[in-house]
């Protein structure tokens, strides 16, 4: 007893034991209102199996707790399980399960940091045990979902192509209201050059360190994602070659070469984990460093901030304020049908989309100039 109470966890420790619990909770209800939606044996049978697991981890949890002689109150579905079940009654479980297979997905995470950081032997083996079983439940979903590879990995990438398109876009957008504006507010050209020299400097900084920082993050995450796995190839080496096996027959390879080729695989760490990256995280080797991604968007920001400017470098009046809107207007038309290439819709239409937006900001931002003159030098 004595030995409990020395070893017993923080409270913070204990907060997170009891949401797992909670999540459990949640889970085998949810599986349980899904199973008796389904008409279909082999998904009743399988979504039944599921609520059964969950039912022993919403044990397995209680018990923990009360090891530590941590008293916890009695356990319901909480709102959001409740909800997602009426959903599932009224129109479709189709979308929950989904939601499931991301809930599952992170339990395999959390599970995974709670093994690798407790210093409780009895959580770090039942913290494996949770981690391995939540596993085996994303590979059951993505049977009813129909969907593929390990779900807690989210690798995600806009691509440096992408990031040159919206960096000149935004730079476009804003500093072509900020210029409207200015023209509303007044003619000389000395005023509407400093602010559309000063709006092009400050827009190409501002979305380079977005640029930089959010390459940065995304670094981290890929690092992130290669020690997870690097975790899953050392505590689920079982599922891990399962996995494999999976991969190689999808590509073609008879089962028994699969498994083979899987189980030598499997037999270097490394390997294995060189052959994950790019199978499944989709990770290449080379990566753009975030200083390149950040100057590189700044510099295509600035680009397109300054295409508004520049008209009056050379000439003023209406025929400046002409030029830059014309040259604006086709720049907005030609970075919406850019942006075409990764949304999917039509060059056309999404030219339009974006001309509509340009002279939408261009008309609000010239009205703001016209009411700030009447305020500030009008009568």
């Amino acid at each position: 007893m004595e030995q409990q109470k020395q070893d017993r966890p923080d409270n913070k420790t204990i907060k997170v034991w009891k949401h797992h619990l909670q999540d459990e909770v949640d889970a085998s209800f949810l599986y349980g209102v899904f199973a008796g939606l389904e008409s279909d044996p082999k998904r009743k049978d399988i979504l039944n199996g599921l609520a059964e697991v969950e039912s022993r981890h919403v044990i397995r949890w209680q018990q923990m707790l009360a090891t530590y002689d941590i008293k916890v109150k009695s356990q319901r579905p909480t709102v959001k399980a409740r909800l997602m079940a009426w959903y599932a009654r009224r129109f479709s479980s189709t979308f929950p399960l989904a939601q499931m297979l991301g809930e599952e997905a992170s339990e395999v995470k959390d599970y995974l940091r709670l093994h690798r950081d407790s210093t409780l032997a009895d959580v770090k083996e039942a913290a494996l045990i949770l981690a391995r079983e939540s596993a085996q439940h994303t590979e059951s979903l993505q049977e009813l979902t129909g969907t593929s590879d390990e779900p807690w990995h989210k690798i995600k990438s806009g691509g440096m192509v992408g990031n040159i398109v919206y960096g000149f876009n935004d730079g476009l957008t804003a500093n072509f209201g900020l210029v409207a504006g200015v023209i509303a507010a007044t003619s000389d050209v000395s005023t509407i050059l400093v602010t559309g020299i000063v709006g092009t400097v400050a827009d190409s900084l501002s979305m380079g360190a977005s640029g930089y920082l959010a390459a940065k993050s995304e670094q981290e995450v890929y690092e992130h994602e290669i020690e997870v796995e690097r975790e899953e190839i050392r505590l689920m080496p079982d599922l891990e070659e399962e996995e494999f096996a999976l991969i190689y027959a999808a590509r073609g390879m008879p089962e028994e070469q699969a498994r083979e080729l899987a189980q030598e695989v499997m037999s270097d760490p490394e390997r294995a984990l060189a052959e994950k990256v790019q199978t499944e995280l989709k990770i290449g080797e080379v990566h753009t460093s975030p200083l390149k991604e950040g100057w590189i968007t700044g510099l295509a920001t600035a680009i397109g901030a300054f295409i508004p400017v520049a008209p009056f470098l050379f000439t003023e009046g209406a025929a400046a304020i002409w030029i830059s809107f014309t040259l604006a207007m086709l720049s907005h038309f030609a970075v919406g049908g850019a942006r075409s290439i990764f949304t999917g819709r039509g060059l056309f239409r999404s030219g339009i989309d974006m001309f509509a937006v340009g002279l939408g900001v261009a008309g609000v931002g010239y009205l703001v100039g016209k009411l700030l003159e009447r305020f500030f030098l009008g009568n």
